[in-house]
């Protein structure tokens, strides 16, 4: 199955009819790759466990935990909640099945006590419990259109693979009496399908519901991301979220010099002069950022650099002026220089240090002879933080820019020039105080 592809649902469909009216068969697409007679999986409720399965020798296993959300219930008597799909982010907040009218404690329902088993695998913290725990393929009513008509009921939606990061209890309201009910939600991540195209091989559940082959063997057409997760438990969950690319997140072959380039040899000679003295490499970036942030239009004034050891995620300081000389206002820019080899990932947390020292109404700049790791972008991107990437790339046609002005495209001079003004620039001084005169 294909991420956001919508099928048709019917309780009696055949499980050999690849396609009903048009759309893919739901009961043929979790059915087809099955041996010997094996029941449907269904979609009747909100929460559907399939059956336990026991494998070779004393191995127990639930297959697979079919979730159905319906948007176009939320907030009748009979679905009084509001679940929340992020799919571009890897999250949902899914409601469990305690009703308004269900008598004792919000885990004794079929769902939600399937769904506390899961969640009790899921937070296990050894790898054979996490990889015997029941994947969640989430499912979401889908409205399409038929000769005029606008159907709401028999198509879904397929959401992903998720895993359970967290179980609430919560108490919520009735719609209709108004009176408060307790329940469970859940927090789903879903994880990251990219390195099958998007795609689920359903192989993978037909493996794991067949009680001939062990727990090791059902794992040859799982997703990476699940086997991934089996091993590494919680701590890998932010990599293998899924997170859908932002047009402003850069691949490292667009963060890098084109391969034989002029650039490409300015980045290889910027490095190799710093890299013993990487120190010295901030003036440089100070003078690549005020080229980067003053081009926007507005009026870049240099400041100073921070004393070498000392900077806690900022290397540099400078003011930006934003508006016309006769009405602007001020920002203060924090910069960080990391001056590694071409083609180095700048890691999240790097990031992190420099965007910890922001205060409000400031930005910051982070200029590196590296590249930014896809994650760190994410990160920048969803969180809105006030943070210039500056890459490998741009960096070099910047500098080589810069000897051509200044030094007669002589880089080496630029560079020796730099270096020996860099003690000159360095001081001890409040970053607000930029903001005087």
């Amino acid at each position: 199955m294909r991420m956001l592809e919508v099928l048709r649902y019917a309780r009696g469909a055949s499980q050999v009819d690849a396609t009903i009216d048009g759309y893919p068969n739901f009961h043929f697409a979790t059915s087809s790759h099955l041996s010997g007679s094996q029941p449907k999986l269904m979609l009747e409720r909100g929460i559907n466990p399939s059956a336990l399965v026991a494998g070779p020798g004393d191995e127990h296993r639930r297959p697979v935990i079919l979730i159905r959300s319906s948007p176009w219930k939320a907030g009748q008597a009979s679905n009084p909640w509001h679940d929340e799909f992020d799919l571009d982010h890897g999250y949902v907040r899914y409601y469990g099945d305690h009703k308004p009218d269900t008598a004792g404690l919000p885990g004794t329902t079929a769902g939600n006590r399937a769904m506390r088993e899961a969640w009790e695998l899921h937070a296990s913290i050894g790898q054979p419990r996490r990889a015997a725990s029941p994947p969640l393929l989430l499912f979401r009513s889908a409205t399409v259109v038929q000769h005029g008509r606008r159907l709401v009921k028999g198509h879904v939606e397929f959401c992903g693979v998720a895993i359970i990061e967290r179980l609430e209890h919560v108490v919520q309201r009735d719609p209709v009496s108004g009176r408060g009910f307790p329940n469970l939600a859940f927090d789903l991540v879903v994880l990251d399908l990219a390195d099958s195209g998007e795609r689920l091989d359903m192989r993978w559940i037909a493996d794991r519901r067949n009680p001939a082959l062990s727990l090791a063997e059902t794992e040859r057409h799982a997703p990476a991301s699940w086997r991934r997760w089996a091993a590494e438990g919680k701590a890998g969950i932010p990599r293998l979220r899924r997170r859908v690319v932002s047009s402003r997140i850069k691949s490292t072959a667009d963060q890098s010099p084109p391969p034989g380039s002029e650039a490409e040899r300015a980045l290889a000679e910027i490095h190799s002069y710093f890299s013993d003295r990487s120190h010295t490499f901030e003036l440089l970036a100070a003078k690549v950022a005020a080229r980067v942030l003053g081009g926007t239009g507005a009026i870049y004034r240099e400041g100073w650099l921070t004393r070498s050891g000392r900077d806690g995620g900022m290397d540099f300081v400078g003011r930006l002026d934003v508006g016309s000389p006769e009405s602007n206002t001020p920002l203060v820019v924090l910069g960080q220089a990391k001056c590694v080899a071409p083609g180095t990932s700048i890691s999240p947390d790097q990031v992190a240090r420099v965007v910890a020292r922001l205060r409000r109404g400031w930005i910051g700049v982070f200029v590196t002879t590296g590249v930014f790791s896809r994650q760190a972008q994410a990160e920048v991107v969803d969180d809105e933080y006030p943070l210039v990437l500056v890459g490998g790339r741009v960096l070099a046609e910047q500098v080589i820019q810069l000897a051509a002005e200044s030094y007669d495209a002589d880089l080496a001079a630029l560079l020796c020039t730099i270096a020996g003004s860099y003690a000159g620039a360095v001081t001890h001084r409040r970053p607000e105080e930029i903001l005087v005169g």
